[in-house]
């Protein structure tokens, strides 16, 4: 194990999906896929510092909030996008291919957007420590059933 202090800030460790508390372990098991039950396996704890990933049953339930506020955000973005590029108009069907444009490209990336959004979830629960290496993480045993892990 390393003593040095992670270089990746909490925006990069969010965006990579690592672990909060270390920013150096991954948090998921393999890479982005398209199948949502490979996409989502998570790590049970931090391959570097052991942090647990499960912190209570149906910990996960509120990323729906984040992934829908990333949804808007993207769904802004490419909006703002295709009016400069393309432009809008009353008089034609710019608007409702923008529509399918949107559709598609936020289809195309939920799987990313799932990832993402347990990432930020995590993170906002599980603060980072800097010196891991001295301290043990916070045990959430209390809060675990181990008959309903996993059971969303």
């Amino acid at each position: 194990m390393s003593t040095e202090k992670s270089s990746r800030g909490y925006l990069a460790s969010c965006l990579t999906c690592r672990c909060p508390r270390c920013r150096e372990g991954k948090l998921f098991q393999g890479p982005v896929s398209i199948k949502p039950k490979n996409n989502l396996a998570m790590n049970r704890q931090c391959p570097v510092c052991g942090q647990p990933t499960e912190i209570e049953v149906g910990f996960y339930y509120g990323t729906s909030y984040v992934s829908y506020a990333l949804s808007v955000a993207i769904s802004v973005a490419s909006l703002i996008a295709w009016w400069v590029i393309i432009g809008l108009s009353v008089y034609d069907n710019r608007f409702v291919y923008w529509l399918i444009f949107n559709a598609v490209l936020l289809i195309a990336s939920q799987p990313w957007l799932m990832r993402l959004s347990r990432s930020f979830w995590i993170s906002w629960f599980v603060k980072y420590d800097p010196d891991w290496q001295a301290h043990q993480p916070e045990d959430f045993s209390e809060r675990l059933n181990a008959d309903q892990g996993a059971n969303w």
